[in-house]
């Protein structure tokens, strides 16, 4: 299960696609949804391509690719910042850091390290931390078009499935059980009434596996929920907790290829990492 975000080097991404359909056997979500709960055996060297957050990219560069290979995919979106010109918080947190912004007692936090720490506190501090970063930058947020809600139509007639992401990506096992009932039921109401039809496929923030979040999922229906942990998925895993393999859209051939092969994911698990 290959897990993107955006689609920043179509080039590149062109070519791992093309690895894709030359050494590997494309699967739709359906088929996973069936093959994990026992109805259906997939063959070997099986691959599902999916996508989080909604990046326009993925419309612009990544379908046009997709389309041409006949790969299908799917792609986990964020309802809440649909049909806006507002940036994904990290994206915001670090643009306002570049532009001055501070966190008390934690100046001099930049980029990932900067996200890194955001994504560890209480969400509640968070998204305080992130108000303050705005206030001492003394300017907004800098605008980001997002995807159109009518985007999704043109994505699922392209091929790739819509699943939910959360309305407004917080990390899950930073949130208190209501926030997280609230982030899940509202983006599931917001997806069902953009589609005609109810989700059934959810990847959650940052990978962040949450007990609450995964009862609130399975209350209302859902068939999937996919991890971030840079594994192979495993004979017997629980379907609301999937495992997927980390990979960027300018990932080089030889490494997207030992990826998949297994022994990355491997070595970086006996390794302890997460």
């Amino acid at each position: 299960m290959l897990a993107f975000h955006g689609v920043d080097d179509p080039e590149v991404f062109a070519g791992l696609m093309d690895r894709v359909t030359r050494n590997y056997r494309p699967i739709t979500i359906h088929e996973l949804d069936r093959s994990m709960h026992g109805d259906l055996r997939l063959p070997d060297r099986s691959v599902l391509i999916t996508f989080d957050d909604g990046h326009r990219s993925v419309l612009e560069r990544g379908l046009p690719i997709l389309a041409e290979r006949g790969l299908p995919a799917v792609a986990f979106i964020v309802p809440g910042v649909l049909s806006t010109n507002d940036d994904f918080w990290w994206s915001a947190a670090s643009d306002l850091a570049n532009a001055g912004g501070l966190i008390e007692g934690h100046e001099g936090l930049y980029g990932t390290e900067l996200v890194r720490y955001l994504k560890q506190i209480p969400d509640v501090d968070r998204i305080r931390a992130v108000a303050a970063l705005e206030q001492s930058a003394g300017r907004p947020r800098a605008p980001h078009p997002q995807l159109k809600t009518e985007d999704l139509e043109t994505l699922r007639s392209g091929g790739i499935e819509i699943g939910n992401h959360t309305w407004s990506h917080p990390c899950l096992n930073r949130c208190e059980p209501g926030t997280i009932e609230t982030e899940i039921t509202r983006a599931h109401a917001a997806l069902e009434q953009a589609l005609g039809e109810a989700p059934q496929w959810f990847a959650y923030p940052n990978g962040d596996w949450d007990q609450h979040a995964e009862q609130t999922l399975a209350d209302l229906g859902y068939r999937l929920a996919f991890l971030f942990d840079h594994r192979m998925i495993e004979p017997g895993t629980d379907p609301l907790r999937a495992s997927r393999l980390r990979v960027n859209s300018n990932t080089t051939p030889e490494r997207f290829e030992i990826i998949l092969s297994g022994l990355h994911p491997a070595i970086h698990r006996a390794r302890g990492r997460s």
